[in-house]
């Protein structure tokens, strides 16, 4: 069944022709399969008469059953003026099949779309070879959630989770490719999560196929509040997708061009890649039909082009091959957006973004939702009193946490069930939801738990080579492939690193691995370069502090673009008991490891003290002991 690639096309190719003209998308292929009328007995053909249960409406099954009235819709919309048709398989994933008890047909229903969607877009590339035209096979977002619960009553049930949805996505790409797509169009997103579980599918699949597979991803505003169904703002999921190997970026379905505008304008001016938009022609009347005109919709989209907003336009529900003939004709009295250079700022999400930037100063990573730093939060998790364990939560975001940091790791937890279930509750809550997420475990299988469900881009923490490099690798590329920010302790197959010296050893080696055999972007490496105790009436340990501080400045000079993390409550710990002590050794460490370059730490965001409010006479004192008594004390500090 499968066909041979001869030289297939690549991301940069696409790039390249993108550089050049704007590409023009397909129309709606349900719109035109409702004009042909067609019955039960036309869905199922000779091979599935026999199929118990109703076939009508499964259109994907079309390209099997019917597939010269597929190949017919491709033509009408290629001799319009598309340069990419989609394949006929918005349904086509394993998940959506088993409504018509069709799972296992899910790889010949994509294969065979792709088969012939390639033969008709083959017929006229060779009669016009200098307007090669293309196919995206289209991945649309499934019937279910990975993020939302269908039972309000339930709000952590999930009807499938991020590996069913691995699995299905992964059997729809190979079909699409193998059926000869030349790339692959996630589209209609309305649950990020489920777009994470086919960015880490298609991966998956490239790195089987020893080539990346060029990749569009295409998320949906479903009302006025500029949110998907799951509720991230259009920033947030840009960030929640920027892991990927895009080559393009954009939106579609729900709104017409009116109101998509806004949405694909913010879009525009933060996504360096590619931006696509194909709207529905206008919203629905009563009667859900479409009545918008190919002249007002073409006239509409005009504007993104005016405003240099897209790279890519075509048209979603409602719109037909006279839609996308006005917006070819419209099309050509424009040039395609110039993508803007890759953006190097840290960057991570929940509901809403967290953009890490010289004016953000500091993130405050809340601690409390950590069972072994939490005897109350331990306490709730125990007793399975899952509400108010996420009132603690609520607590942090009130407080001033910008990230909430959760761990479970307690030997008398299920720790990977708590994880999930927490996670899985903690997304039905938007107030805490919208800060992003810090997965916080000592055990990997937890780590990946977790990662499994968040939408976002959080932060795994954390990762190290203590067990050597290849599990080191093999973790931190999983952790790319789930899309998140990674913090790397300064820790090796020696041990902790407890000098300064051994701190920058640990954190360069690493970061040279991470960027050069991982490929991890460096502004999503965030290092721990260990804070330990001081003052503990051991003299080796009185220079800790300033170690961690003297680490954190070359880190910033030496380490492009990375950032600085740590645990700040081990500065105190030999003072537990005495708060005010604490909350002051905080304050300074905090003042001068800021001013060195610290970007974030887990503190108890709710009893920072402000370095200006120390006493004066426990200011003295306390900057002695932080600073080793002048011992060591950097004169410009």
């Amino acid at each position: 069944m499968k066909t041979k690639e001869i030289n297939p096309v690549s991301t940069e190719q696409l790039k390249a022709i993108l550089k050049d003209r704007i590409l023009v998308l397909d129309g709606a292929m349900g719109t035109m399969i409702q004009r042909y009328k067609l019955e039960e007995e036309d869905f199922r053909g000779e091979r599935f008469k026999d199929h118990p249960g109703q076939l009508k409406g499964n259109n994907d099954l079309l390209s099997i059953t019917q597939p010269e009235i597929i190949k017919e819709i491709h033509r009408q919309y290629l001799e319009a003026g598309s340069d990419i048709i989609e394949t006929n398989t918005f349904n086509a994933t394993s998940i959506t099949m088993a409504d018509y008890q069709m799972e296992d047909m899910a790889y010949e229903i994509n294969f065979q779309a792709a088969k012939i969607a390639k033969e008709v877009a083959n017929e006229f590339t060779a009669l016009q070879p200098n307007k090669p035209r293309f196919v995206a096979g289209s991945m649309g977002p499934t019937n279910s959630s990975a993020s939302i619960s269908p039972d309000v009553n339930d709000p952590g049930y999930r009807v499938a989770r991020f590996d069913d949805f691995v699995e299905s996505y992964y059997t729809q790409a190979k079909g699409l490719i193998d059926g000869g797509a030349d790339m692959l169009l996630v589209e209609t997103v309305f649950d990020t999560l489920n777009c994470k579980a086919a960015v880490y599918a298609i991966e998956t699949l490239s790195q089987e196929m020893g080539r990346q597979i060029p990749l569009m991803v295409s998320g949906t505003i479903t009302d006025a509040s500029g949110r998907t169904l799951s509720g991230q703002v259009v920033e947030a999921f840009w960030i929640s997708v920027s892991h990927a190997n895009l080559l393009s970026v954009g939106l579609n379905c729900a709104l017409g061009a009116q109101q998509l505008f806004q949405y694909a304008k913010d879009l525009s001016r933060i996504a360096p890649v590619n931006v696509s938009a194909h709207p529905n022609a206008g919203l629905p009347n009563e009667f859900g039909e479409y009545d918008q005109s190919p002249a007002a919709m073409a006239n509409l989209i005009g504007k993104f082009m005016e405003n240099g907003l897209v790279n890519i336009v075509g048209g979603c529900c409602g719109s037909t091959p006279d839609h996308i003939k006005a917006i070819a004709e419209k099309v050509k009295g424009f040039s395609p957006r110039q993508v803007p250079e890759v953006l190097t700022l840290p960057n991570l999400s929940g509901l809403e973004p967290l953009v890490i930037t010289s004016e953000t100063n500091f993130v405050n990573v809340g601690e409390r939702t950590n069972v072994t730093g939490s005897r109350r939060f331990a306490r709730l998790i125990k007793e399975e009193k899952y509400e108010d364990a996420l009132s603690v939560a609520r607590q942090q975001v009130e407080g001033g946490a910008q990230i909430i940091d959760i761990n479970m790791d307690e030997g008398m937890l299920d720790s990977k069930a708590a994880m999930v279930k927490f996670l899985n509750l903690l997304a039905a809550e938007p107030d805490i939801s919208r800060v992003p997420v810090m997965i916080d475990s000592s055990k990997w299988e937890i780590i990946e738990a977790g990662l499994k469900c968040i939408q976002g881009k959080g932060v795994v923490n954390s990762i190290s080579l203590k067990e050597g490099e290849e599990i080191f690798k093999y973790q931190a590329n999983e952790i790319r492939k789930y899309g998140a920010s990674v913090i790397v302790m300064a820790f090796d197959e020696e041990g902790q690193a407890d000098t300064y010296e051994r701190k920058i050893a640990i954190c360069s080696r690493a970061y040279k691995i991470l960027t050069e055999e991982v490929g991890m972007k460096p502004w999503d490496i965030i290092f721990d370069p260990n804070i330990f105790a001081v003052a503990t009436g051991i003299d080796d340990h009185n220079n800790y502090a300033v170690d961690f501080i003297e680490a954190t400045r070359w880190i910033k000079d030496n380490l492009p673009h990375a950032l600085v993390s740590g645990g700040v409550s081990n500065v105190s710990f030999a003072f537990r008991g005495n708060d005010a002590v604490r909350e002051a050794i905080h304050a300074v460490f905090l003042y001068h490891a800021i001013r060195a370059g610290m970007d974030m730490g887990i503190v108890n965001a709710g009893m920072l003290q402000v370095y200006e409010d120390v006493p004066k006479e426990l200011l003295e004192r306390v900057e002695d002991v932080v600073l080793t008594a002048g011992k060591t004390r950097r004169k410009d500090w």
